[in-house]
């Protein structure tokens, strides 16, 4: 648990919309695989055996990352929030399985600051890591 929690209120873009996440705000602190920015684009993931056989892959994962909370889980769209250890800001994490693409986009933003300073891409490829590497 944070020694601080300095998060902003869980924003009431989140989610999909016409097939899409939200885009990212101008500023460095998020990455998404719809962007179409090279500052915000990173890959999507993989849909590995099928997309609940992936779905269930992350979801095992995030519920055993430090800092991660599961928000939203349903069969095509999964929400997570991430928080700091020490001061508790907060990034929102987002996964959104698209089958004739065979990948699963995803976004993940801070919600405070301008800059994250690469936390959220960071936190993705690890994701993403741990997501190919596990059976």
């Amino acid at each position: 648990m944070p020694l601080l929690r300095l998060a902003a209120p869980r924003p009431d873009h989140l989610g999909v919309q016409d097939g899409r996440l939200a885009a990212c705000p101008r500023a460095p602190k998020c990455v998404s695989s719809q962007s179409t920015s090279r500052r915000h684009t990173i890959a999507p993931l993989p849909i590995r055996e099928s997309v609940q056989a992936s779905m269930r892959r992350i979801t095992d994962l995030l519920l055993e990352w430090p800092g991660a909370e599961l928000i939203t889980e349903q069969p095509g769209y999964l929400h997570a929030e991430f928080s700091t250890r020490l001061l508790g800001f907060v990034d929102d994490v987002e996964f959104l399985p698209v089958p004739g693409e065979g990948v699963i986009h995803l976004r993940s933003c801070s919600r405070l600051g301008y800059s994250d300073l690469g936390a959220n891409r960071s936190r993705i490829e690890a994701i993403r890591d741990a997501y190919l590497n596990t059976d």
